[in-house]
């Protein structure tokens, strides 16, 4: 299928333009005379990486919210469609909007139209879509998508708070010891040096660092920039790889426990909302799965989908392969013997995300002031490695 960058002629005399997917220039002239429009000439558009660019969470869950409220007011999908990509300021959206219309008027159902458009709808999305069809409850599936979407952000947001203050204070505090490293420190050696007074200890190896930086900083940095290329090349190349790297992120101190309740919090949420849907409980786990982004808590839920492939319970499957902590296995089972698994897994996705709220608010009181104290620490020594050697020569000038 080709994208096709056309003008036209409407039927009023206006001169056209725009773009749409076609498989040819003859299925391109059909679909603008649907429109009422004669076409004068289209050529094939390149699609390059920017425009291929997923498009975020934050665009799709107001698109999810009108176009739910739009169905459910019973304007149909092809004029529902059409409005929103009329309404759409953001290009790429108008775009994918735009192909969604045209797979529609050539008679695929929606869910097929977006199963085709990857960089907005994943799987899960997809899924929904289908089971909101065949049921015949499009708008509600909509709606759950629109939930789902403003949960998932609701976690990423959370798992950005984690980095984003750490991630100021170290840049910070590197540049500033590069600075004093690069710039103060030098001329205090040449100043220092000229009076011939005896260094202390901590102006030494101060000035040993700084020497270090300026000569092979160069080589440092390369070396770094190196070694974080291979290791990239590495994770992209090896899965394996990836999962005990992974792994390893769920046993971080501090931040460990977090991760895992994040990537836990997700798929319980998405799995509530794909079996409260009507999808079948492995088609449900398997989609909720395949969006868990930690691939060492994937391994262990393609375990447990395995063992309830196999005939095995949920809730066992679950508690066999060390996923869940045992308080959320009672309430799966709880969930199975009541027929309310999904709302069992509801819970389950809300402790998480309040636990990891609470989590967060108690890593960012605590961070907040030891890494404040650790900046103060460390430019405090390299001010009193510096300003001590010159007190003592000023000290010892005549009067």
């Amino acid at each position: 299928m080709t994208v096709w960058r056309y003008h036209a002629m409407a039927a009023d005399g206006r001169r056209t333009r725009g773009e749409l997917e076609a498989a040819d220039l003859a299925e391109l002239e059909r679909l603008l005379g649907s429109r009422a429009q004669v076409l004068i000439n289209a050529r094939p558009r390149r699609i390059n990486a920017l425009r291929a660019a997923r498009i975020s969470r934050r665009e799709l869950i107001p698109f999810c919210f009108h176009l739910e409220q739009l169905l459910g007011a019973g304007v149909p999908p092809f004029e529902s469609l059409a409005a929103l990509r009329d309404a759409s300021t953001d290009p790429r959206l108008q775009r994918t909007v735009g192909a969604l219309l045209a797979d529609v008027e050539r008679g695929l159902p929606l869910s097929a139209a977006a199963a085709r458009r990857p960089e907005a709808f994943s799987t899960v999305a997809v899924s929904l879509l289908h089971a909101g069809e065949q049921a015949g409850r499009l708008p509600e599936a909509i709606r759950d998508i629109g939930e789902a979407l403003a949960q998932e952000e609701e976690l990423a947001s959370h798992a950005r708070r984690i980095a984003i203050y750490p991630s100021i204070v170290a840049v910070l505090l590197l540049l500033a010891v590069v600075v004093a490293l690069t710039q103060v420190v030098p001329e205090l050696e040449s100043l220092l040096r000229s009076t011939g007074q005896t260094l202390p200890l901590q102006t030494r190896i101060l000035v040993g660092l700084s020497q270090v930086v300026r000569e092979w900083g160069w080589a440092m940095l390369l070396t770094l920039s190196t070694a974080v290329a291979l290791g990239a090349h590495a994770l992209a190349r090896s899965a394996a790889l990836r999962t005990r790297a992974h792994a390893l992120q769920l046993r971080l101190p501090l931040i460990g426990n977090l991760l895992r309740k994040l990537a836990l919090a997700r798929f319980a949420a998405l799995f509530a909302t794909l079996y409260g849907a009507g999808i079948n409980v492995i088609d449900a786990l398997r989609a909720s799965a395949g969006a868990t982004a930690n691939l060492a808590l994937r391994a262990g839920l393609d375990h447990a989908i395995a063992s309830i492939e196999q005939g095995q319970p949920i809730s066992a499957a679950f508690e066999a392969a060390s996923v869940f902590p045992p308080l959320v296995t009672r309430m799966l089972c709880l969930g199975e013997h009541t027929g309310a698994l999904d709302e069992a897994l509801g819970k389950v996705a809300s402790l998480y995300r309040r636990d990891v709220a609470e989590g967060i608010a108690r890593l960012q009181a605590a961070a907040e002031p030891a890494l404040t104290v650790a900046m103060g620490g460390l430019l405090l020594w390299i001010a009193s490695a510096v300003l001590g050697p010159i007190y003592d020569l000023i000290t010892h000038l005549p009067v």
